[in-house]
């Protein structure tokens, strides 16, 4: 019993319930083969019966076809009468033939008697019949139909007494069969109870030790280290875990001792760490320095576009207040979302200051479909995408250089395409781009400080999908595509 209790929790419990599934299995086997053995002999009560009753039919159907040839002398009913008489002979060969005491055994061997007299009778009626002989299948059919009157009498009276006795046989066997049912629930009953003692002394007995062990946490849990460990009974896994919590509450204790002698430590921690969080707040002030700049820039730049307006210089104004409205975007993109009108917007103020630096050599086409361009994307992807075609793709093309900017729709996604007509990119820049291991120079041109390794990084973050963003190159000097995917639901539109 030691060694069972000793072996792993998974083993003794399936053990035990394959014991006791084991056990309803038998008792079920056995009460089955019970019941299908009172079944067949239930089943063998009325075959004497029926056997009988087929014997009495095709009696009956001789005795018809007979009398079907006399009237209509065909060959069909000549057919009909030699299967039937065939079949009749098969059945009365079959009854019993042997001398005994019995009344049923000696009834059953004078019907097997009679029958092949009437047989022989009626061959001879039907022999006669083909002669023409008139008066002589008479007879033989007068005959021949007295014989067919005493058999057919003496199998009903026969078949009466064996059903008499035969009814009797068949409540004996019924009430055994109730005795069966009425021992067969007792004993799954017994058996039921016993395999719920059994289960519940092996829970209890692997239960206790856990509930044990429980006690002693909620002591140690109080702070009370000196608790009394239970020991453990045996080496599976409960046993385990009683040993494993005893060594940790020693070496929590010693934990203790050592938290105790670290103190000094931890103060001086304490204090190096403030030291941190004040250089971190100095770091934060010079953030905040920093911003002055690109504001003083967008008011600077405001108030040349109303000087430029109060001097009637329109051009001028307009180019002054869209790079205006330039700068003010990148003032206000730290909010992390914004409208894909609002990207859209920011790349036409760029291509326009573009083409009044350059003198209009990009050529800028725009295919959007409206009902989409209040749903919601990541602030400061657009540009710097337009941004790395122009600087990688377009510049030397001196006006032949094209930006075809699409937003469109998807499925349940839209899409949003920006494509030059650029010399392309390889395919492994391609995958360097997308997996994060591209070398980034710095151009000697303008850059807003937004790479395309950190608009992958973004798009992928905000639609959660590794394929949000794709980049196709149309050949070399053929043009690039760059693809965005975002979702449609999800994100509700900004007001």
């Amino acid at each position: 019993m030691n060694k069972f209790l000793n072996r792993p929790l998974q083993f003794k419990i399936i053990s035990v319930c394959v014991f006791a599934n084991l056990i309803i299995f038998v008792v079920n086997i056995f009460m089955i083969l019970g019941i299908n053995n009172m079944s067949k002999d239930m089943e063998m009560v009325y075959q004497d019966n029926l056997s009988l009753n087929r014997l009495s039919e095709a009696l009956t159907e001789v005795q018809d076809s007979m009398t079907e040839y006399l009237s209509s002398k065909t060959s069909e009913s000549l057919e009909e009468y030699y299967r039937d008489a065939q079949a009749f002979s098969d059945l009365a060969q079959a009854l019993d033939d042997n001398v005994t005491d019995l009344t049923f055994s000696r009834m059953e061997r004078n019907i097997r008697y009679m029958s092949q007299n009437y047989l022989d009778e009626v061959a001879q009626t039907i022999e006669a019949k083909r002669g023409r002989n008139v008066e002589k299948y008479r007879n033989y059919y007068e005959s021949s139909t007295r014989l067919y009157e005493d058999i057919d009498e003496y199998i009903t009276s026969l078949n009466i007494e064996l059903f008499a006795v035969n009814s009797g046989n068949y409540l004996a066997i019924l009430k055994a069969f109730r005795r069966f049912e009425v021992v067969g629930v007792i004993v799954m009953t017994l058996v039921m109870i016993g395999n719920v003692i059994i289960i519940t002394n092996f829970v209890r007995t692997m239960i206790m030790p856990l509930k044990n062990l429980a006690d002693s946490a909620d002591e140690v849990s109080e702070g009370n280290f000196d608790a009394t460990i239970p020991p453990a009974m045996y080496h599976d896994e409960v046993g385990i875990v009683i040993n494993a919590f005893g060594k940790m509450v020693v070496s929590i204790k010693d934990y203790i001792e050592k938290l105790k002698e670290s103190m000094a430590h931890e103060r001086y921690m304490q204090e190096k760490e403030l030291i941190m969080e004040a250089n971190l707040k100095d770091a934060q002030l010079k953030y905040l320095q920093a911003q002055i700049n690109p504001h003083f820039l967008f008011n600077t730049l405001n108030a040349g576009a109303q000087l430029a307006m109060m001097e009637g210089a329109d051009r001028t104004y307009e180019y002054v207040q869209t790079v205006a409205d330039f700068f003010r975007y990148n003032v206000q993109s730290q909010k992390r979302d914004v409208t894909i009108r609002d990207e859209v917007t920011l790349v036409d103020n760029y291509i326009q200051i573009l083409n009044v630096r350059f003198s209009g050599d990009i050529g800028y086409e725009k295919q959007v479909d409206e009902r989409l361009l209040d749903l919601v994307m990541p602030s400061m992807i657009l540009q710097p995408i337009v941004e790395n075609a122009v600087n990688h793709g377009i510049r030397e093309m001196a006006g032949a250089g094209r930006i075809t900017l699409k937003v469109y729709r998807k499925d349940d996604s839209v899409c949003i395409s920006i494509s030059d007509n650029g010399k392309g990119i390889s395919q492994e820049t391609i995958d360097q781009l997308l997996n994060g291991s591209f070398s980034h120079i710095e151009d000697s041109y303008d850059n807003n400080g937004i790479g395309m390794d950190n608009v992958i990084s973004r798009v992928r973050i905000f639609a959660e999908d590794d394929d949000a963003i794709n980049i196709i190159s149309h050949g070399e000097n053929k043009g690039c595509e760059v693809v965005i995917i975002l979702p449609m639901g999800g994100k509700e539109c900004i007001e």
